[in-house]
């Protein structure tokens, strides 16, 4: 049979559109594969909560990833074909996302009546740190990171329409001003109400009644990072370890690959013995 260079350019194009589909599936497979060898290790239900920037298909556009309606729709459903003695272990990667989608996943895990426990391999900000309350465990690495849970308003921190409006007094500032102050307030005091109703349970009510407010109270920016030692003083029960399988996990949710890498190394585990010997 003979082709032509146009009849091979086109099984090129089919074949380079298959690719992304077929390394796709391969990387879904080794998921899976790894979440079920951690079930069986932990005897609990494995969840993913997995955000990261993605490209695309072959355009190569980046898309924003973050908890949105969707995950709260799958991660619930997951948490009812969870039997209610079964452990839940949730990894969590996530910059945050719609307030709504975070509660009721938080809601839903502060409701299981076995363990529940969250693991975080890196961050889990804003409306991922809501979701790590209501765990009755807190697994971080060393160096990973929570976040405050002060609602936004767009790009606005709801507590800083309150300080303009306050430092500029009621009179000086618009009619809009003054509707984003209102409801800039009632967020405030819906999502502290949410967070002390999460914490209520694992501390003394003066206790989350003051964390709760510290968290949603605009105090810190909005992207501070609350590392393990600052959770422990504030009396979250936070295990700086991870199981290896974890890492394993996150390798298998890689970044789109870029022309030029920002970090380089040499994916190896060093020892004091071999990182002179060069083979």
């Amino acid at each position: 049979m003979n082709f032509s260079f146009g009849d091979l350019l086109w099984i090129f194009f089919i074949l380079l559109a298959f690719l992304p589909a077929s390394r796709q599936y391969r990387l879904e497979t080794m998921r899976l594969r790894l979440i079920r060898s951690l079930e069986k290790k932990r005897g609990s239900r494995v969840i993913t909560l997995i955000h990261r920037q993605e490209s695309l298909s072959l355009l190569g556009f980046p898309i924003s990833r973050y908890i949105n309606v969707e995950d709260s729709e799958a991660v619930l459903r997951a948490i009812r074909l969870t039997p209610d003695d079964m452990p839940i272990d949730l990894v969590l990667h996530t910059p945050g996302g719609l307030v709504l989608a975070a509660e009721q996943i938080a809601r839903a895990l502060q409701k299981h009546k076995a363990k529940v426990t969250v693991f975080v391999p890196h961050y889990a900000m804003s409306g991922g740190t809501m979701i790590a309350l209501a765990a009755d465990e807190i697994m971080m690495d060393e160096n990973a990171v929570l976040g405050p849970v002060d609602p936004q308003l767009g790009d606005m921190p709801a507590a800083s329409i309150l300080e303009a409006v306050q430092i500029k007094g009621r009179e000086r500032v618009d009619d809009r001003t003054l509707m984003l102050a209102d409801i800039a307030s009632k967020a405030l005091n819906q999502v502290e109400a949410f967070v002390y109703r999460l914490l209520v349970e694992k501390m003394s009510p003066e206790k989350a009644r003051q964390i709760s407010h510290l968290l949603t109270s605009g105090q810190w920016t909005h992207d501070y990072p609350l590392s393990c030692e600052q959770l422990r003083e504030l009396g979250f029960p936070v295990c700086a370890e991870l199981p290896p399988e974890i890492y394993a996990l996150m390798d298998l949710y890689p970044q789109p690959a870029q022309r030029r890498p920002s970090v380089q190394y040499i994916p190896l585990p060093y020892t004091r013995e071999n990182q002179g010997n060069d083979r």
